[in-house]
């Protein structure tokens, strides 16, 4: 075992995007997102410094980069007779593939979160909270979620504390696969979905909703 596994083979070609993220990733495991220096993820992989700002401005940037990888993941195509899952189902396998991407440097991601909520850190948080947005658009896309007017807005409210309170229990969950974690968000989708049912007539996203002010 080399004491440099992340160095290259061969340094005919620039490291590419991804090349830089598995390496940023691999020094964070070993001591901590928070103690990442970009000179030293040059150094592992054989370049100067100025091949990490090619593609990352930042940390930070490197840190967006790993959670686009989370979105790219959760919106592959869905599987056969996704579609004609109940909206609980196809939110559960939804987010479930969001977290899983992210499973394999669960700890590392947890301290990149914390580094962008750090108190100097204001210039993080307005970017976090449209990156959240964003990231609740695409995921009510990809399950199929078609209402409009109110209960779309019931609906992304919903979905945004849903995310965060299982985005709290998966960075913490230490058990085996974030069972416990698998097992919280299946019962709060229930209770999402027994509410949405009360207020709407329907399971969330399998009944279209009249169009606002429609007669009764």
């Amino acid at each position: 075992m080399t004491s440099n596994p992340t160095r290259r083979k061969s340094k005919a070609e620039p490291p590419s995007a991804a090349e830089l993220l598995e390496a940023a990733l691999l020094r964070s495991e070993r001591q901590g997102w928070g103690n990442l220096r970009l000179r030293e993820l040059a150094a592992d992989l054989g370049v100067p410094l100025s091949e990490v700002l090619a593609h990352y401005r930042d940390a930070d940037a490197i840190a967006d980069a790993w959670f686009r990888e989370a979105l790219a993941a959760m919106l592959a195509p869905p599987p056969e007779g996704f579609a004609a899952l109940p909206a609980q189902e196809r939110l559960r396998i939804m987010m479930l593939r969001w977290f899983d991407a992210l499973a394999p440097h669960r700890r590392v991601t947890g301290e990149m979160l914390a580094g962008k909520l750090y108190p100097s850190h204001p210039h993080h948080w307005v970017p976090m909270i449209f990156n959240l947005s964003r990231t609740i658009h695409w995921l009510r896309d990809a399950a199929g979620l078609d209402a409009g007017g109110r209960r779309r807005q019931l609906e992304e409210v919903g979905l945004t504390a849903l995310f965060l309170a299982t985005l709290r229990d998966w960075v913490r969950d230490e058990t085996p696969d974030q069972e416990r974690t698998r097992a919280r968000l299946a019962r709060r989708l229930a209770r999402s979905d027994r509410l949405m049912t009360r207020l709407y007539g329907a399971a969330a996203g399998d009944a279209a909703e009249e169009p606002d002010g429609a007669a009764g």
